[in-house]
């Protein structure tokens, strides 16, 4: 090798090396994603992991000053953890509240910056007591909220209101065909009687596209 190849290989490796670790970091999510998908369908709110569109649009929620506190309930593989994590500024803190044991593994691996908390959303309250959080400016929600039955729907809600600062915003997604099932019907009625406003917004750039709930202001 001459010294000239030699010094264009030195200035394009560390490109390929973290393409590469990208890259692995991409199937690895992939992996982990689908296997959990397979062996229970019920705890995973989407049917792939979800695009950085959707990423952005949920990150607009997301407070760029102060040190406030974002809560993702059931961040499954991390598909929207980056987009927010951006957002953030220095001393927020961004905590993730997942049930699936691979899907914890995979978060502590991938995204270090990250509190994941290996816990059920039905919980929300006793976590965030437990570490030490009385006042959340964000909820950002990917758990399958069609899915879940009545009092389930109910109760994690609850926590939710209850735990956001006055000027907080919890945000929900799902698929536009999911809104017009039984649950999905259900969960847009709670939303209404749980919020003072709530806006809807999907985003097309998603294979199939995102239906978004941004609600604020919790009704006493």
């Amino acid at each position: 090798m001459t010294p000239q190849q030699d010094q264009r290989g030195s200035k394009t490796a560390p490109w390929l090396g973290k393409a590469t670790q990208n890259a692995a970091s991409r199937l690895d999510e992939y992996r982990t994603f689908f296997n959990t998908a397979v062996r229970n369908p019920r705890m995973v709110g989407a049917a792939t992991p979800t695009s950085a569109a959707v990423a952005a649009t949920v990150a607009q929620v997301v407070p760029t000053t102060g040190a406030p506190v974002v809560v993702e309930l059931g961040p499954g593989t991390g598909s929207l953890s980056d987009g927010i994590h951006r957002r953030l500024p220095e001393g927020a803190r961004h905590i993730g509240i997942e049930l699936g044991k691979g899907m914890v593994e995979h978060l502590r691996t991938h995204k270090p910056w990250m509190e994941i908390v290996h816990g059920d959303a039905g919980d929300l309250q006793a976590l965030l007591d437990k570490y030490g959080v009385d006042r959340v400016d964000a909820i950002i929600s990917s758990i399958p909220w069609s899915l879940l039955p009545s009092d389930a729907q109910d109760h994690i809600l609850r926590q939710a209101a209850e735990a956001l600062a006055p000027q907080g915003a919890f945000t929900a997604l799902t698929y536009p065909p999911a809104d017009q099932t039984p649950g999905g019907r259900r969960f847009r009625a709670r939303l209404a009687q749980t919020f003072d406003e709530v806006l809807t917004h999907t985003t097309w750039r998603n294979l199939p596209p995102i239906l978004h709930y941004i609600c604020r202001r919790p009704l006493a």
